[in-house]
């Protein structure tokens, strides 16, 4: 039976514990958040909980073998180093911290101690993201060209990060599980609402086989938005987040080039129209799965997504975009 503890009631806090409390496999110990009213919350929800302020008694519980840890992006690194340090398997809130470095130091202590150190990227635990996977490997799509992504709404605003660390993260983490680490990235940002906290984002990627990308992020815009678009050489795929209808659907369409005999060995392009189908997906929480793999992998040991290295290819990537805004959009090799 695996004992876990969750560290930040805030937003998400609340959404792990449901999810882990209706798995029979575990067992919700305690919660902790600064803000007392969360907790009463909790508690009034949960009566056998063990509520506390302060987060390091719960890390002293030595029935608590695992952590779920939702805190402010600052603090991800001290709470989630302080939890491997003690022999707490983690699934932290994404991104798992700032800097690289500090990534390094996770991935360090995980794999030393043998702990399990999952990364919240809970967009690869969506089954739309899964099929656009499918749909790559199998090479359905052809020739991949390009991926757009738009993440909007108006608000929720971050105080403590800007826009590329809260929504971009979601759409660098999908591209990187589709296509790997991109060579180059080059961004934009501006902040109208306070100094130095972008709230809108133009990013530019360019990833291996000269596939390029394009994420556009902002806690401006009037309408939410959550929707990614892939262009092959066969066909083409928009996964819509907020579709009513079904995430995926596959567009049979794309350019052919045809001979043109006005002069030798030239050719003219032409559009090539076809039909669009809706796949069948089966829809489940996506956290919901994400707590089911974080179980699974504390059980066999194992595990091969949304480690502490893609996080830190994700921070990473973050990173160079970060000093491509402060550099007016210079591009930058991610190496």
């Amino acid at each position: 039976m695996i004992n876990i503890g969750f560290i930040g009631c805030g937003h998400w806090g609340p959404n792990h514990i449901r999810n882990f409390s209706n798995f029979q496999n575990c067992n919700v110990i305690a919660a902790s958040d600064i803000d007392q009213n969360r907790l009463n919350n909790i508690k009034a929800q949960y009566p056998n909980i063990i509520i506390e302020k302060n987060y390091k008694k719960l890390l002293k519980n030595n029935d608590i073998n695992a952590v779920v840890i939702s805190t402010p992006t600052k603090t991800h690194y001290s709470i989630s180093k302080q939890s491997l340090e003690l022999g707490k398997h983690v699934l932290c809130e994404k991104p798992l911290c700032l800097s690289v470095k500090e990534a390094d130091k996770l991935v360090e202590i995980s794999t030393r101690n043998k702990l399990v150190l999952l990364v919240g990227h809970v967009f690869l635990f969506n089954n739309g993201i899964q099929e656009l996977k499918k749909l790559i490997d199998k090479e359905e799509l052809g020739k991949i060209y390009y991926l757009s992504a738009t993440r909007t709404n108006l608000g929720p605003i971050r105080n403590d990060v800007n826009a590329v660390y809260d929504l971009a993260s979601h759409d660098i983490s999908i591209f990187n599980y589709l296509l790997g680490n991109p060579l180059e990235v080059s961004a934009v940002g501006m902040s109208f609402l306070r100094n130095e906290i972008e709230d809108v984002t133009f990013i530019t990627l360019k990833y291996p086989k000269k596939i390029l990308a394009n994420i556009r992020v902002s806690w401006l815009d009037p309408r939410k938005v959550r929707q990614i678009t892939i262009v092959g050489d066969k066909k083409m795929v928009i996964w819509d987040d907020l579709s009513l209808i079904g995430p995926i659907t596959i567009f049979d369409k794309g350019v052919i080039k045809e001979p043109y005999y006005g002069d030798y060995g030239e050719f003219q392009l032409l559009t090539r129209e076809g039909d669009a189908s809706i796949p069948k997906i089966k829809m489940e929480e996506p956290l919901k799965a994400q707590a089911r793999y974080f179980l699974k992998c504390i059980d066999n040991g194992k595990l091969d997504l949304s480690d502490g290295r893609f996080g830190k290819d994700v921070i990473k990537t973050i990173n160079c975009i970060s000093k491509s805004i402060n550099k007016n959009g210079h591009p930058i090799k991610v190496g």
